[in-house]
């Protein structure tokens, strides 16, 4: 497949980097809001913002809902820097909470809705929320005026203050929530929104979390940055998915890697090709079936992108090059240094010569990715805002690597790269793995399963599956005969954790394997998956609702 041209992909990152510049240009007023409020004054005020499946708000109404929810928030006694919680499914009035509660210097926590009770009230605690907003605790805002805000009502937030909180499963423990600032929040619009060339006539089609950042941030900020419309959906149908495409009207498609291959497994239809899509932007789509997913349904171009919610690093592959992440254009690479270093994929500790530096890999070898950071006074580098914990932060952040002082961000991703520069997305380090689009703790979830009744140890780690994206849970369990069943297990585990982090295969173990030093070999569990001639393996069947015996068949990802 021919790759996009030389002039054409450098004009794709200068208008990024020009309208990201622009974006970040108001510095008085950085809520992503105001720009909203721009439009709602012009004749653009009458064109729909955010369409969901019941009702549609346009760029007017979505203003005053927002300034409704700021009188809200002030006339409760909301004081900049408080958070509130959100827990809402996908729906136009998310977006217009969390829009009318930042304008006002309040932090938004966006709470994923699949988590476990234990995990949630977590969540909660680590944001210091003053309340949460669900479906059963709205606000009544009604009687409040939609009108601009006055004077004294207004608190515009400066950029490097915190909007939202996104959490993420990182590499450890309980979910982590990142900081996400009102820069990065323009930053992240704005770059998506010149790498697309989204214009006011665009419509996007979003049926990914609002919880998260894609779907949250980029998916909704590049199109209310141009004036596009944003088409919000409750959640993903494979069956549904183009011919809701097409009634749409949608131009851009918002994917994951998990979407596509679900969409490629439903029958072949007319409404496959019956749609007004000119791009398909996301992440995760896997050299596999990137060429088949585009012409099956007729899709121009795709702009596969890596990003972290951290914000650290990215790439954006505006070439075309099928199965790349992207690379860093030779004219940026001051700017954004980015290396890959060696490390033990066992514990997920760097390697560094005699000197006390890390060692780069060579090129076609899998290396952690890492982001050098800026320093004051120098030009270039990346920016980490961190989590709301500080132990966290630091454990992401490394010195000395390659020089004395300089600092890097740890991805926790193993990537590798090719000779013309592309990176190309291997594994997950550490204690997380990703499954139907969603990075899962390996920590939190053996956690809950050595809370279980006859469980007396447990490692759980991520298998690889034929024909899936990611990588399915698997658990290996030490028990008590007598008192383990596997009833009990899977009832523990449905009300502690959401479906997509239940591990699919149980291996019972006499004892886990350890080093000398008593330290998990976790290697040694995951390269021999659910091979059942070395231990006894259960496989959950979500649709008998009980483990069963692993019979050896050769599984295949179902949506």
């Amino acid at each position: 497949m021919q790759l996009r041209n030389n002039t054409l992909v450098t004009r794709d990152w200068a208008r990024a980097i020009r309208f990201t510049q622009h974006l970040l240009a108001h510095r008085e007023d950085a809520a992503l809001a105001r720009l909203v409020h721009d439009l709602a004054g012009t004749p653009a005020g009458a064109e729909p913002a955010l369409i969901g499946t019941s009702h549609s708000l346009s760029y007017a109404q979505l203003s005053a809902q927002a300034n409704r929810y700021a009188r809200w928030a002030l006339d409760e006694g909301f004081a900049a820097g408080d958070v509130v919680a959100l827990d809402l499914v996908n729906q136009p009035e998310y977006v217009a909470i969390w829009l009318g509660f930042t304008q006002v210097g309040c932090i938004v926590a966006l709470l994923n809705r699949n988590l476990g009770p234990d995990a949630k009230e977590h969540c909660l605690k680590t944001a210091g929320a003053k309340r949460a907003i669900d479906a059963a605790n709205m606000p009544e805002i009604a009687s409040l005026s939609g009108d601009p805000l006055g004077e004294n009502e207004r608190r515009p937030p400066r950029p490097n203050d915190r909007a939202l909180l996104i959490y993420t499963s990182g590499t450890t423990g309980m979910p982590k929530a990142v900081n996400i600032t009102h820069a990065r929040i323009l930053e992240w619009s704005g770059w998506f929104a010149g790498m697309m060339e989204a214009t006011s006539s665009d419509r996007l089609y979003n049926c990914l979390p609002l919880y998260h950042s894609v779907g949250g941030i980029v998916a909704i900020g590049s199109m209310l940055a141009v004036g596009g419309t944003a088409i919000v959906r409750e959640r993903f149908s494979a069956s549904r998915f183009w011919p809701d495409v097409a009634a749409s009207k949608a131009t851009i498609v918002q994917y994951i890697g998990e979407l596509c291959r679900y969409s490629l497994a439903t029958p072949a239809s007319e409404s496959d090709m019956r749609h007004q899509v000119r791009l398909a932007v996301g992440n995760g789509l896997s050299k596999e079936i990137w060429t088949s997913f585009k012409e099956r349904f007729a899709i121009p171009r795709i702009l596969e992108f890596y990003a972290a919610s951290e914000g650290a690093v990215s790439f954006t592959n505006c070439e075309g090059k099928v199965g790349s992440l992207g690379r860093v254009p030779a004219f940026l690479r001051d700017r954004f240094p980015v290396a890959l270093v060696e490390c033990d994929q066992d514990t997920g500790e760097l390697l560094r010569a005699p000197d006390g530096h890390c060692l780069r890999v060579p090129i076609g070898k899998p290396g952690e990715a890492i982001a050098q950071l800026g320093a004051n006074g120098k030009r270039g580098g990346a920016h980490f805002d961190g989590y709301t914990d500080s132990q966290s932060t630091n454990a992401k952040i490394l010195s000395n690597v390659f020089e004395a002082g300089d600092r890097w961000y740890r991805t926790g991703d193993l990537l590798r790269q090719d000779e013309d520069g592309f990176y190309y997305f291997v594994d997950r380090l550490g204690d997380t793995f990703r499954w139907k689009g969603e990075n899962v703790s390996t920590t939190e979830v053996a956690l809950v399963a050595r809370q279980c009744r006859g469980v007396l140890d447990a490692a759980v780690y991520g298998v690889a599956i034929p024909g899936a994206d990611g990588k399915a849970g698997m658990a290996a369990l030490v028990v008590e005969q007598g008192v383990f069943d596997f009833a009990t297990l899977r009832s523990h585990l449905k009300a502690q954790l959401p479906a997509y982090a239940r591990p699919m295969f149980v291996r019972l173990c006499p004892a886990l394997p350890a080093t000398g030093t008593f330290r998990l070999r976790k290697t040694e569990l995951v390269q021999q998956g659910y091979n059942k001639s070395i231990d006894p393996v259960w496989f959950n069947d979500e649709r008998k609702e009980a483990f069963l015996p692993y019979d050896g068949a050769i599984l295949t990802a179902r949506p």
